[in-house]
């Protein structure tokens, strides 16, 4: 790894950045990160891209006028989402690590209040947070998963609660020191590291959902574009270009990939639990691939059903045939007007 760093005290937070081959959203992201600059240090990895050199200029632009400590690294081989994720942890220096995606960004003004959130609850291991996602047509959508903050006790129910609610990267926080003797090499390749680190300190550490949503979440999945599967891990399981419905099937599997690993260390049944809160939640795992046509969208439900038994819940039935009948766009804004009108995610 080749690093470039400003030396400085330990920070309060690490905002840690795996950047593959979008240098101009990098530079977007870092442009929007705007609290004291005592507080946080930047860490980027970057992952050997074709890009390469263009996120290296980006990021020299950004060091020479800014008052941040930014340590950037550039992987000698490809690692691929998961373990970067982890090269990343090891680098890291704060006390909280928040993971940023390399198209993702901070709402203005709102990481500070999400920062004194995180000081005002110093034994908490894991924090879930709300955040927001800009559609094309202009709509700003927030994902709140409850109408308030709230914190929760470690233990089973609260990793199965907040399982399924953990997986985008946007956002992601832990204190850091809890990951020590987590860094597995297990999930390579399911592009889900975060949530078997989620899992992990929500079983034994108290947990919280901060109700500040201060990052915006880029889904670039909608536009049916990904860049996984170029590392060795990720070849088997996903295809470069476009999220097809192989790459749709194989990613949740990585889900229960992670439970069935923790039901066999601890003894528990977890395994179910998460299906059936996944299933009720499950219009977006099958809203992803209905832009193939109708032909295509029922095999692959169908294939979600037979192989990952998502059919457990009378919601599975609704989302497909609303989707069948009316479409992606027009399920996208009823369920966006829902979310509008209660102000947060319904519990089902």
């Amino acid at each position: 790894m080749q690093e470039r760093s400003s030396e400085g005290p330990s920070p309060f937070l690490s905002i840690c950045i795996p950047s593959y081959n979008r240098p101009e959203l990098l530079a977007r992201l870092l442009r929007s990160i705007d609290v004291p600059g005592d507080t946080v240090e930047i860490v980027i990895c970057e992952d050997m891209a074709p890009n390469r050199e263009r996120v290296r200029e980006e990021v020299q632009e950004f060091q020479a006028s800014t008052p941040y400590r930014v340590r950037y690294f550039e992987n000698t081989e490809n690692l691929g989402y998961d373990r970067n994720l982890r090269e990343l942890i090891g680098k890291a220096r704060g006390e909280f690590i928040v993971f940023m995606g390399d198209d993702d960004r901070f709402v203005p003004g709102k990481l500070d209040d999400f920062i004194g959130y995180l000081r005002s609850q110093p034994d908490v291991g894991y924090v879930l947070r709300s955040y927001l996602v800009e559609h094309d047509d202009g709509r700003s959508e927030l994902f709140r998963y409850f109408p308030r903050s709230e914190r929760f006790e470690q233990g089973f129910d609260t990793y199965v609660l907040l399982f399924r609610r953990s997986v985008s990267l946007a956002g992601f926080t832990f204190r850091r020191e809890l990951a020590a003797g987590k860094l597995l090499e297990e999930f390579d390749g399911t592009l889900l590291f975060q949530l078997y680190l989620a899992a992990e300190i929500s079983l034994h550490h108290p947990t919280a959902f901060c109700d500040v949503p201060f990052v915006y979440c880029e889904q670039s999945f909608r536009a049916d574009g990904s860049f996984f599967g170029a590392a060795e891990a990720e070849r088997a399981r996903f295809s470069p270009g476009k999220v097809l419905p192989s790459n749709s099937m194989n990613f949740m599997k990585g889900f229960f990939r992670i439970t069935q690993y923790l039901d066999r260390k601890y003894g528990f049944r977890s395994t179910e639990r998460v299906r059936n809160d996944i299933s009720k939640y499950s219009y977006p795992v099958l809203a992803i691939q209905r832009k193939r046509g109708s032909k295509v969208f029922l095999q692959y439900a169908r294939t979600l059903a037979s192989d990952l038994q998502l059919n457990c819940t009378f919601h599975f039935y609704i989302y497909t045939l609303g989707l069948l009948v009316a479409g992606e766009k027009n399920c996208d804004r009823l369920i966006w007007l829902i979310k509008r009108t209660l102000g947060y995610t319904p519990k089902l």
